[in-house]
């Protein structure tokens, strides 16, 4: 396997409605569904199965409801509904539905890496074994400080994004747990120097 190479490179609570479709009057106060819990990613967990309705086409009001809980994962049912003009109850089924249909997967809260004791950032290509890529996903999942895994085409085949306290806990990811796995057959680091979150627009 050839050495690694290092290379210069570039909602904590949500306010999400409970999805018990027989409450009456006006919608009680936003909190997490009890159909899902957080899970690592801040995702909400899949239902069982893993099975997800045909997606349904979403409108105006759909789309800036997302742009909204987007910018503020926190807003109330209240303050959605006046920002798009319909009712609560009316955003809150929207919300309920968004949901249900998978598009809102999860709230969680926007982190600084660096002040969050991850200063040293970094994206990593690998070239994976063909027709490799479920397993190696697996297995990248269960990384320390992995936070982005996306299958690419190009001149690699994987673009992982990792935070790590430092540069020894980054060797330590890079050249001990990716080059352990048997479908990986090369690797190449780009470490972060500066990097920014782009805000949604509320």
């Amino acid at each position: 396997m050839a050495p690694e190479q290092m290379a210069e490179g570039p909602e904590n609570g949500a306010a999400l409605p409970p999805t018990d479709s027989a409450t009456t009057g006006p919608p009680p106060s936003p909190v997490l569904p009890p159909t899902g819990t957080l899970s690592a990613s801040t995702g909400l967990a899949p239902s069982a199965g893993g099975a997800l309705p045909p997606a349904r086409p979403l409108d105006a009001i759909d789309q800036d409801i997302l742009q909204m809980l987007q910018a503020d994962g926190r807003a109330s049912i209240r303050s959605v509904a006046e920002r798009v003009h319909v009712s609560r109850a009316n955003a809150y089924a929207r919300i309920n539905r968004l949901i249900d249909d998978g598009v809102i997967r999860g709230f969680g809260a926007r982190v600084n890496h660096e002040r969050a004791g991850q200063g040293t950032s970094a994206y990593i290509t690998l070239k994976i074994v063909q027709n490799s890529w479920r397993t190696v996903r697996e297995q990248l999942r269960q990384l320390p400080g992995a936070s982005h895994i996306a299958l690419v085409g190009g001149d690699f085949d994987v673009l992982l994004l990792v935070h790590t306290p430092d540069n020894r806990a980054l060797r330590e990811v890079v050249l001990t747990r990716l080059q352990a796995i048997p479908e990986v057959l090369s690797t190449r680091t780009l470490l972060v120097f500066e990097e920014e979150d782009l805000e949604p627009q509320g």
